[in-house]
């Protein structure tokens, strides 16, 4: 029922009209050899990373500006743009040293005085950095090269922090960007990364292009493994171009077109699997967790009643079907609010989740809470295959509860313009979107944003649930894995009766690139390292 027909069979396929080879041929500057075209999950409508969490913005910035961190498959840190570091004074002083040959795409070096303003901007708005910085007594660049930490007690996610690939994440930019507002964006894109972004090549709903930042100076030693070690690059250009119909997409990956697509939909990949000038690889295998989030600022939502209610109608089987297929090897359900497999995950409370749903009883439930028929405007994104899905999926489930649905479907660039307003439903605002983080996200209380209860500060829908922020701030405390286990039970127990989100389950989504490409890294689509064999 809930399955996407992107195409009624292989034939179809076949039929359908290819993309018009100058639409993604033309550009200057090097040979085709030296291009790497690449088709993005959506097209990128927020450029700047610290002000959104959205993936596509997140991997965009990795092309354009650095880290001072990386983080390896292991998922630890690693030194980036820092030589290294010293800690002193039990924890309570610590001191980075930028690496030599840094420098910004407008020709200036790369200061410690840039770093720390970055650090400042972004630490406003990640749910990890603002907890960092309660511990700061000082942050300063006694030089040009040293960034000081002075800090009131140990923090041990300190390198973490800044260098965890979890949006947002804490890219360095210069002094006079970084000082920005944290809630407006930067208008300009000079990083410090490998990448150059062109805007005079750049158009809206079709093509963002990136150019060799040729005086980026990568790191000369270290392993390199996701975002972390030499970053060396083997394309003059790179291009993203955005193909919201699947199947204009798979033919263009298929006649080579296009070298990497980074979400082909279920429905088509064990057609390309059967390319032989296709690989199809699961790069993450901490996989991707749906979520529908609410908004907690104004009617009906800003009940937890009903909120509580709806727990009860969420078939994570049907979303994760209608997303990736019937292959149960691709998805899971019976998913909390963190990851399977991972150290904090917990059946406490799944119950409300994994008991027979009941529509009936929902209904019963939300009458009780008090809904009265309120509007539910429901923003989904269209041309993002995955969460159209979702928004698919969750549409049907609210108006089988009998709630009052206004299904508004825009592209994925309007979804994460519109989510950022506080405003009324009625006045351009929203009630519920639906969205996917990526495991890593969601790791721990520290990294998670859909879990802060912290009220206006929190991220799009502003939950406010003090005793979810009591329970995070002992997490924090906790002296052991095992206590931070058994906080994160008593998370989950409490994130079931605040219900900042309805967990829709997790799933498994593979790329596809032409074989001739070798060196593509694991965990997100990074740029450096990948080449083309002849």
């Amino acid at each position: 029922m809930y399955r996407r027909h992107l195409l009624g069979a292989t034939a179809g396929l076949a039929a359908a009209t290819a993309l018009p080879r100058f639409a993604i041929g033309q550009g200057t500057g090097g040979s085709a050899a030296r291009v790497l075209k690449f088709v993005p999950q959506a097209d990128l409508a927020v450029a700047d990373p610290i002000i959104t969490t959205a993936y596509v913005t997140r991997n965009h910035s990795y092309l354009i500006w650095d880290t001072l961190y990386g983080f390896d498959e292991d998922y630890k840190p690693q030194p980036q743009m820092v030589q290294g570091h010293v800690v002193e004074e039990n924890g309570r002083r610590v001191t980075m040293t930028l690496r030599d040959g840094l420098k910004f795409h407008d020709g200036e070096p790369v200061r410690a005085r840039d770093c720390v303003a970055s650090i400042q901007r972004w630490a406003k708005r990640d749910a990890l950095g603002q907890v960092m910085m309660t511990v700061v007594d000082e942050l300063s660049a006694p030089d040009d090269k040293t960034i000081l930490f002075r800090l009131k007690q140990p923090f041990p996610l300190l390198f973490e922090a800044l260098g965890k690939p979890s949006t947002p994440v804490c890219f360095m930019m210069p002094e006079r960007l970084a000082k920005t507002d944290a809630t407006t964006a930067v208008k300009e894109m000079i990083g410090s990364g490998p990448f150059r972004f062109k805007p005079d090549e750049r158009v809206p709903g079709a093509r963002v292009v990136y150019e060799r930042f040729a005086d980026y100076v990568p790191r000369a030693d270290g392993p390199v493994s996701w975002t972390a070690g030499p970053k060396k690059v083997n394309f003059d250009r790179i291009e993203w171009h955005v193909m919201p119909d699947a199947a204009t997409a798979a033919n263009a990956l298929q006649n080579g077109e296009v070298d990497w697509w980074e979400q082909p939909p279920g429905d088509l990949q064990a057609l390309l699997r059967r390319n032989r000038n296709v690989n199809l690889e699961i790069q993450d295998p901490t996989g991707l967790m749906g979520m529908a989030r609410f908004n907690h600022l104004h009617p009906p939502f800003n009940n937890p009643a009903i909120r509580r209610a709806l727990l009860g109608a969420v078939s994570q089987a049907d979303f994760m079907t209608a997303v990736i297929g019937t292959d149960k090897s691709l998805w899971r359900e019976g998913v909390g609010v963190f990851p399977p497999d991972t150290p904090l995950a917990t059946d406490a409370g799944m119950e409300v989740l994994t008991s027979r749903r009941d529509y009936d009883k929902v209904k019963a439930d939300l009458a009780a809470a008090g809904y009265k028929g309120e509007k539910v405007v429901l923003i989904a994104a269209s041309d993002f295959p995955s969460l159209n899905a979702l928004a698919q999926v969750g549409h049907d489930m609210l108006k089988k509860c009998g709630l009052n649905v206004e299904f508004v479907s825009t592209d994925w660039g309007s979804v994460v313009q519109r989510r950022a307003s506080k405003e009324p439903p009625e006045k351009g605002g929203w009630s519920m979107f639906f969205t996917f983080w990526a495991g890593v996200d969601m790791f721990n209380p520290g990294v998670q944003q859909a879990l802060r209860g912290n009220g206006q500060s929190a991220w799009f829908g502003w939950p406010t649930a003090p005793r979810l922020e009591e329970l995070r701030n002992a997490w924090f405390e906790a002296p052991d894995l095992e206590a931070q286990k058994a906080i994160a039970r008593d998370i989950q127990l409490q994130a079931f009766q605040d219900v900042p989100y309805l967990p829709c389950g997790q799933y498994f989504q593979a790329w596809a690139y032409r074989r001739n490409l070798t060196g593509v890294l694991k965990g997100l689509p990074m740029f450096w390292n990948v080449q083309r064999n002849a």
